[in-house]
């Protein structure tokens, strides 16, 4: 492997192992607050101990996330310094608001909720999650300001051999930006629902803390219902978006080769670098609906882009039936377990089932951040500068050593941490004395 596979693969290594933390830290941090907020409103003891119980977990992973997510801003400098001196302008001011607006904000505050349980009256209290959840969620925001750059660069000039900024409103107000931030947070929240719900089933199987675990079910599936329905309509909308302005990740994604109106989606499909090994079964006038709201729109193929200038096929199709796939199942499960949430006992097939789907949710992110990075190339700045001009010029043996000794070291931190929260949550709330509702 070259300089320029192995910088991307310890990049999406050290991403994806980062994002199983990322997205329950957003969720759950809000959900936490929603608890302290109806003991404050209700006085009801039992939301107290959930706050404290989910707290927890939420503690482990968000410790996880921070040790995880300093390694990613180091690979702007050692992997790809080419990136940093040519975007740097941009990128760096909106990395370093990030760290001073938000991260600084959430890391104070998380530990005067941490150890202000006894110290601070249960308003003020539940002001101190409310104030971790909005840092969490505005770090995402200028993360997601920082991607929908790449995605879609705006705001700049090109002077002097690298692009500088011009417009900083244009930047923070890019649509693409915004598209991303209220399609990750609510698929954020949807997975945090989920991730309550599994380990609720699984004591609720076990009749163990039954009052607790039905109330947290309840909010849980709550929350996963309603943000799993937005997510798809907003997929939608983002979709649209993408197509005006990524046409080859469009065709792509749904492995469209030749340019045309009123263009099918196939029901079955295997896709290949340069044509498909197989397609059939194509409903007319899907793809061009989807793509434009227009069943008549003319949607380009891959046939009229550049070889160049193609994304991988393969990965970014599979990618995005695998995040769609599991978008479909979750609104089913969200609904059914909400209409059921009074008598689950009496499905004890639905409650073995939760504790399994808690990995679900995170493939499905995963899926769509492969969708929006694999999509994207070979472009690391879309139109702007390409991955391969990106690189560090540095040698294979430097990258290979640090992706080999990140991986191993990753390893065992996430197999501890993983380990930590499984304990925690099986445990459950540590008083084991009734619940008065």
């Amino acid at each position: 492997m070259d300089v320029l596979m192995l910088s991307r693969l310890q990049f999406a290594a050290a991403t994806m192992f980062h994002f199983i933390f990322v997205p329950l830290t957003l969720g759950m941090s809000v959900l936490i607050a929603c608890m302290e907020t109806a003991y404050v409103r209700t006085g009801n003891e039992v939301y107290r101990k959930m706050a404290k119980f989910w707290g927890k977990i939420f503690l482990v992973n968000f410790a996880l996330g921070i040790v995880t997510g300093i390694t990613l801003e180091f690979q702007f400098g050692t992997n790809w310094s080419r990136y940093s001196a040519y975007v740097g302008d941009i990128f760096g001011s909106l990395l370093a608001i990030e760290a001073t607006a938000a991260f600084f904000l959430e890391s104070t505050f998380i530990g005067v909720w941490h150890f202000g349980w006894e110290k601070l009256s249960p308003k003020a209290h539940a002001i101190t999650a409310w104030l971790v959840a909005i840092a969490s969620n505005l770090s995402a925001v200028w993360i997601l300001i920082a991607n929908g750059f790449m995605q879609d660069p705006k705001g700049f000039v090109l002077r002097n051999g690298r692009a500088e900024l011009t417009d900083f409103i244009e930047v923070i107000t890019n649509k693409w930006a915004w598209l991303e931030f209220f399609h990750v947070v609510p698929a954020s929240l949807c997975l945090a629902g989920f991730f309550i719900m599994g380990i609720a089933a699984w004591h609720l199987l076990r009749k163990s803390n039954e009052t607790f675990f039905k109330k947290s079910f309840t909010m849980g599936c709550t929350v996963a219902l309603i943000f799993s329905v937005f997510v798809a309509v907003e997929g939608h909308i983002h979709g649209n978006n993408m197509a005006l302005k990524q046409p080859a990740k469009l065709a792509a994604m749904e492995s469209h080769w030749e340019t045309q109106t009123n263009a099918p989606i196939n029901l079955l499909v295997i896709p290949g670098e340069d044509g498909n090994v197989l397609e059939a079964l194509p409903i007319p006038g899907v793809l061009s609906f989807l793509a434009y709201n227009d069943f008549n729109a003319e949607v380009k193929g891959l046939n009229d882009i550049p070889k160049e200038d193609r994304p991988p096929v393969t990965i970014t199709f599979l990618a995005f039936r695998i995040m769609v796939g599991i978008g479909t199942i979750m609104p089913i499960l969200a609904l059914f377990g909400w209409v059921m949430r009074n008598r689950l006992e009496k499905f004890p097939l639905y409650l073995k089932i939760l504790p399994y789907f808690i990995p679900a949710p995170y493939i499905a992110i995963w899926a769509g951040w492969t969708l929006a990075e694999v999509g994207r190339q070979p472009w690391i700045v879309y139109g702007l500068m390409r991955t391969a001009d990106a690189v560090s010029p540095v040698g294979t043996g430097e990258v290979t050593f640090s992706l080999v000794l990140m991986c191993a070291i990753y390893t065992l931190l996430g197999a501890a941490g993983i380990w930590l929260m499984i304990r925690l949550a099986k445990k459950g709330p540590e008083d084991h004395s009734p619940i008065q509702v």
